[in-house]
């Protein structure tokens, strides 16, 4: 028959107290980076919100409608003088790797159409891609103005 007597010699180990130790404080120091990063985006979801609400009022909308998951997207888009019928784009992105590309290319087209809308530049629209939440509040809470919804007050001369 075979010899299985190697495996219990000297190649055998045994699990240690000082291992579960080591073990427990790895997991301990897991368990506390993942409840750090819960509530770094708990407070990044949070200001998003207070910020897409006061955009939007700022916009001329209703700030409830910030509230609405897909909704609020729509509304996004109509503040950015885009069509509301783009947010179906988003659906791309379940095609594999066209689909996020897809996706990307209209959160950008997005984000430059909304800081024209406030009368921003394209340097300002790469703000609102990379750090959006903080772009969204300087928007919301700074001095822009929303830009699409002025008629031109210029006057005819007869």
């Amino acid at each position: 028959m075979y010899d299985y007597s190697y495996l219990t010699s000297d190649y055998a180990r045994t699990v240690t107290e000082a291992d579960y130790a080591a073990l427990g404080g790895v997991m301990g120091f897991l368990a506390g980076i993942a409840m750090f990063v819960t509530i770094f985006a708990a407070i990044i979801g949070i200001l998003t919100i207070i910020a897409q609400w006061k955009l939007f009022t700022k916009a001329g909308e209703k700030g409830w409608k910030s509230l609405i998951p897909v909704y609020n997207m729509v509304v996004l888009f109509k503040i950015s003088g885009l069509s509301g019928w783009l947010v179906l784009g988003y659906l791309a992105a379940i095609i594999p790797v066209i689909g996020p590309l897809v996706a990307l290319g209209i959160t950008i087209y997005l984000m430059i159409n909304l800081a024209k809308a406030f009368g921003k530049g394209s340097g300002f629209a790469v703000g609102l891609i990379i750090l959006n939440t903080i772009f969204i509040m300087i928007l919301a809470f700074g001095n822009a103005e929303y830009q699409l919804n002025k008629k031109d007050n210029t006057e005819v001369i007869e």
